[in-house]
């Protein structure tokens, strides 16, 4: 098998992640998440190449992450440094391409703005904003208020004070923040793994090197990398001599998004760990988090508007499980005559949410003394039952599960669902046609073909030398 027979070496490896993200790069200079007016049909020969170049990328990157998974497992596996080396070599192609796989960053800038501009981003979406920024808002968000906390919008309207409104200004305003939480989760993880009692090399391999992270906070510029990197920074925090300082970084984490409020749970939990008072440990976790939740809010100025919009809509056509289970059912409830039909996807909902608190509640029970992987999975839990899913939310619970996981066999299955979250979204964001999926396709093939004739070529006998 390919896996077990490439040549593979550290240096290898991070020249193979960097073909890959360079070609991510170029292809979604016609395929990526472009700005409206950069958009290309498509159709056209241009957009057609980029989407077979960014596959092709995509395919290289995941090979580079596995094979380097063969060193970290090896006799001599690389140091955190060296690892860490990898990961900016491998992101820094990204730094300047186009937003890929989503444009949720558009929606952020436009947000930010909105708050600069002292508009209530939690009452209105986008269009009330218009001009040039709203512009690139997609269509089904225009009207929909913000679902972040003041702590993330805040930073967004300093951003936009700070670029004026200009959108390349804006975009890699956006990036640096993400690449800022990511480089927050690379600081963080092998601490949390030394803690854990994981090995710290395998930690950075699976939580930050890991092609979810590249795709989609790095590419992607999603604010889910401040939301964990403020979480995992929290965390190694709440475990040394300022716990109250763990309790206001996770809080500002739940204040860029919502789920990372769970975090206080394992706040608590290290604090106990670490022979304080349980009653103590619940009381300075709780100032401290109300003392930041109040401290910034009043210095975003988006007042407490975030707390309603937590049951912010979801896309009507997203794939979550709840989503998919309720639209089914309301489609048999329809065709059977049923008036209940439109109950179905609330009620799925609501099962959902039930569901979540009971195996969150069961997950605390049973690996109450095992904090950080008890919030990984608890976050994993959140995002496979919410009512709505994307690649990158896997990263809320993966990234702890990293840090924690108790055996190797922990991190095959999450690496394995990584393989094929990678490659779940096309780098426009936007729903695929049927020829989108197979250029896409052709472009992985390609990149398996490549992959599969070095392999080959490593294998043949040197001149002059038998088989």
């Amino acid at each position: 098998m390919l896996a077990f027979t490439f040549p593979v070496d550290l240096r290898r490896c991070r020249l193979l992640g960097l073909t890959g993200t360079a070609c991510l790069a170029l292809g979604g200079e016609s395929a990526g998440a472009l700005p409206v007016q950069d958009l290309l049909e498509p159709a056209s020969a241009q957009a057609a190449v980029g989407l077979v170049g960014v596959y092709f990328g995509v395919v290289l990157l995941i090979a580079a992450w596995a094979l380097l998974g063969r060193v970290v497992r090896g006799p001599e596996p690389p140091t955190p440094r060296a690892l860490l080396l990898v990961l900016a070599v491998w992101a820094a192609p990204l730094l300047l391409a186009p937003p890929l796989f989503s444009r949720d960053v558009y929606s952020y800038l436009a947000q930010g703005a909105m708050v600069d501009a002292h508009m209530d981003v939690y009452a209105h979406g986008p269009a009330m904003l218009g001009g040039p920024l709203a512009d690139e808002v997609a269509p089904v968000w225009q009207h929909t208020g913000a679902p972040y906390g003041p702590a993330f919008l805040g930073l967004a309207s300093a951003l936009d004070a700070l670029t004026r409104g200009e959108l390349p200004a804006g975009l890699l305003g956006m990036r640096l923040l993400a690449l800022l939480g990511v480089a927050l989760m690379a600081v963080a993880l092998p601490r949390l793994a030394r803690h854990s009692g994981a090995d710290p090399a395998a930690a950075l391999w699976l939580g930050a090197l890991n092609p979810l992270v590249l795709l989609h906070l790095v590419a992607g510029a999603h604010n889910d990398a401040i939301m964990l990197g403020l979480l995992g920074l929290g965390l190694v925090a709440a475990r040394g001599r300022w716990p109250w300082l763990g309790a206001v970084l996770v809080t500002l984490a739940a204040l860029v998004k919502a789920p990372a409020a769970l975090g206080l749970l394992a706040v608590v939990a290290l604090q106990a760990r670490a022979g304080r008072p349980p009653l103590r440990a619940v009381l300075t976790t709780a100032l401290a988090a109300a003392a930041t939740t109040v401290a910034a809010t009043a210095v975003a100025g988006t007042g407490y508007g975030w707390i309603g919009a937590l049951d912010t809509p979801v896309s009507p056509h997203n794939w979550a499980l709840t989503s998919l289970l309720g639209r089914a059912t309301g489609a048999l409830l329809d065709h059977l005559g049923s008036g209940l039909a439109p109950l179905a996807v609330p009620a799925w909902h609501l099962f959902g949410l039930a569901a979540t608190a009971v195996v969150v509640l069961l997950i605390w029970l049973r690996l109450r003394l095992r904090p950080v992987y008890a919030l990984g999975l608890s976050l994993l839990t959140v995002a496979v039952f919410g009512p709505a899913i994307r690649p990158w939310y896997v990263l809320w619970g993966l990234f702890l599960i990293a840090a924690a996981a108790p055996n190797t066999s922990v991190r095959h299955r999450v690496a394995a669902l990584t393989g094929v979250l990678a490659l779940a979204v096309l780098p426009s964001g936007g729903p695929a046609d049927a020829s989108q999926l197979v250029l896409a396709v052709s472009g992985g093939v390609l990149g398996v073909v490549v992959l599969w004739q070095a392999h080959l070529t490593a294998q043949a006998p040197a001149p002059g030398r038998t088989a």
